[in-house]
């Protein structure tokens, strides 16, 4: 018990030093280390000690007067100071450090969920180089793919005061990144370090933290700010502005249940609106309409008028970013953010989510974490407005500018001004943290979670070996896109026009004629809508299927992604999409709207396809027959 009235006896001469003594520090030891716990005295009311004499805990007040206790480990603890917090000017204002955080949440309570906020004290060590935190606020669980699949769960936390941390702007809301598939942990610092270096808007920042939740150890966690409209996060209007994400898991296909989304009319991006927030039916409405002038503006590559309506630095900055790192989350999209001040431009940014970047291997995405195997492949092609030699063939409102003269060499104009300095800047730029990283917290984090590298039988991945990989990837890439960029056709491109589906009922079956673009490819303008109230009354009621058919009539098998559909090949016969000889597709997860699209790589413009769905209900049935056209 000794412990016990050693740590009574400095915590009682703390409440009698409270005037003099600011912050009570408690010291612990991890992996041979000393830690730092940093309390501010005039948070809390009282200190005791459990029955057992096991554990000191701190009583903190929350801003809506509830008393949160805070539990700290008699055991752990080597030693207790007090003293004032330094003054600005006498802090070294080191960005690069690795500091520390304390996370605990009331009673104790695991992390579980992505919905369910649980109060939680936070104590920040600035290790003299920021100032110290400490504060109550609410933690849960953030993210998609890296909270379903990875054992290292990324959390986001809200304080109850706006507070500043670590020499970031103040703020309430704030985001902890795992990085867990990134071996480096790199992988969005150099995308954010670079994208400021470019010039692109409300740029996060970064502030590398080690962190202690329940007084366990859980590794080294990326501290930036949380994407939202704010006075010192992006400031425009709170009534007035919007901020949006192309996003296709916050959109309306795999969150159909949402109030906040919607497909934009003329490209069909899946979109969501993050703030403001509770917006009514009627002013998303207003948004999608207003978000359809650009959209008109790009189709026709009306530069000028694409130039009123948009910021084209920062759209140019965005694609030139996720080519250069080969982000294909543009594909879905994902984690795409813009936004639009009231009575001003939509501005891409800020950037974020770039841990699927650098030739991220998807082979076996939930498990793997293998990056940087060739630098030659392409998201927009050779050509982008054709998407000639495209490992992907991205949405059209991506590519279609460049079939414009003006805007290609803005674009051409704009890769020469940064070629020079975006990997060679940039890379000696996040070197700096790789020193500060270097020192402990790359080793104790490759310990808390070791990563398997199946290229080497099992053996864990070696930090050092994936930082060199990813410097050569880059520089690599940088080279190679300097020829790719400058080759892009500055001339002209003929706008396609590709016009509504044509529906007919004729015979007791449904004829659909409808076209789409090549350069589409998977991605298509237009869906095929058809009248429920004259399938149903073909049918006699409701369908209880919707199955694709082969060309001899028969009932395939859906092969596309969605509920309905299937790939089709050349024949018209379903087909599996890994065989290769496929051509359109039809795919929706709706009776009555389907999207469709084509190959492009086995499709050429002016094919021909017919291909049919089939509606049944018991012994009834019917074809909807549609012939597809490729311009």
């Amino acid at each position: 018990m000794k412990t016990k009235l050693l740590l009574t006896v400095i915590v009682m001469s703390a409440c009698l030093q409270l005037n003099a003594q600011e912050w009570m520090n408690l010291h612990r030891h991890y992996d041979g280390e000393s830690w730092t716990m940093p309390l501010q005295m005039e948070k809390y009311s009282q200190f005791d000690f459990s029955t057992d004499g096991k554990t000191m805990r701190g009583y903190t007040m929350k801003k809506d007067s509830t008393e949160l206790m805070v539990p700290f480990k008699v055991e752990s603890l080597d030693s207790i100071s007090f003293g004032n917090s330094l003054t600005d000017e006498e802090k070294g204002h080191n960005k690069y450090r690795v500091f520390t955080m304390y996370i605990t949440t009331e009673g104790e309570a695991k992390i579980v969920e992505k919905e369910t906020w649980l109060n939680c004290h936070i104590s920040i060590d600035g290790k003299g180089e920021y100032s110290n935190y400490s504060g109550t606020g609410r933690i849960r669980g953030r993210g998609n793919s890296s909270w379903l699949y990875y054992k290292k769960k990324p959390y986001k936390f809200k304080l109850d005061e706006k507070s500043k941390l670590l020499g970031l702007d103040k703020a309430k809301n704030w985001n902890l990144l795992s990085n867990y598939r990134d071996v480096t942990d790199l992988m969005n610092v150099f995308a954010f370090e670079t994208a400021r270096w470019m010039g692109m808007p409300n740029t996060n920042h970064t502030r590398f933290v080690e962190v202690f939740l329940n007084g366990d150890y859980v590794g080294v966690y990326q501290l930036t700010e949380k994407i939202e409209i704010g006075k010192n996060r992006i400031n425009i209007d709170e009534v007035g502005g919007v901020l949006m994400s192309f996003d296709k898991d916050d959109g309306p296909e795999l969150s159909p249940d949402a109030s906040d989304n919607f497909w934009s009319e003329i490209y069909d991006l899946p979109m969501c609106v993050k703030e403001p927030e509770d917006l009514s039916a009627e002013q998303i409405d207003s948004i999608k309409a207003d978000f359809a002038m650009l959209e008109k503006a790009v189709k026709e590559r009306d530069y000028a008028e694409v130039d009123r309506l948009m910021d084209i630095p920062s759209f140019i900055g965005i694609l030139q970013l996720h080519e250069f790192l080969y982000n294909v989350e543009i594909d879905a999209p994902r984690s795409l953010y813009i936004y639009k001040d009231k009575g001003g431009k939509y501005t891409f940014g800020p950037v974020w989510d770039w841990d699927a970047a650098y030739d991220f291997d998807w082979s076996n995405w939930t498990e793997n974490h293998t990056y940087f195997s060739d630098y030659r492949e392409l998201i927009y092609g050779k050509d982008p407005v054709k998407a000639t030699g495209a490992n992907y063939h991205i949405n059209k409102f991506f590519r279609d500018m460049f079939g414009d003269p003006t805007f290609v060499n803005q674009y051409k104009k704009a890769w020469e001004d940064v070629s020079d300095s975006i990997y060679v800047r940039n890379w000696e730029e996040v070197q700096k943290y790789v020193v500060e990283m270097n020192k402990g917290a790359y080793d104790r984090d490759v310990a808390r979670w070791p990563l398997k590298n199946p290229n080497w039988w099992g053996g864990d991945y070696v930090v050092s070996e994936e930082l060199d990989k990813m410097s050569t990837w880059l520089k690599q890439r940088k080279n190679y896109l300097d020829g790719i960029i400058a080759g892009y056709p500055d001339s002209s491109q003929p706008v396609v026009v590709i016009g509504e589906p044509v529906v007919e009922i004729k015979d007791g079956k449904v004829y659909v004629t409808a076209s789409m673009d090549f350069a589409g490819g998977y991605s298509q303008e237009h869906k095929i809508n058809l009248d429920k109230t004259e399938i149903e009354a073909l049918l006699g009621g409701t369908p209880t299927a919707l199955e694709p058919l082969d060309e001899d009539g028969s009932v395939g098998w859906n092969t596309a992604a969605g509920r309905y559909g299937a790939w089709f090949d050349d024949d018209g016969d379903t087909a599996d999409y890994g065989w290769g000889d496929v051509h359109v597709y039809i795919e929706s997860n709706e009776l009555y709207s389907w999207r469709y699209g084509c190959h492009p790589y086995n499709c050429q413009q002016g094919d021909v396809h017919t291909v049919t769905m089939q509606y049944q209900r018991g012994n009834k049935t019917v074809d909807v027959i549609v012939t597809f056209t490729i311009k």
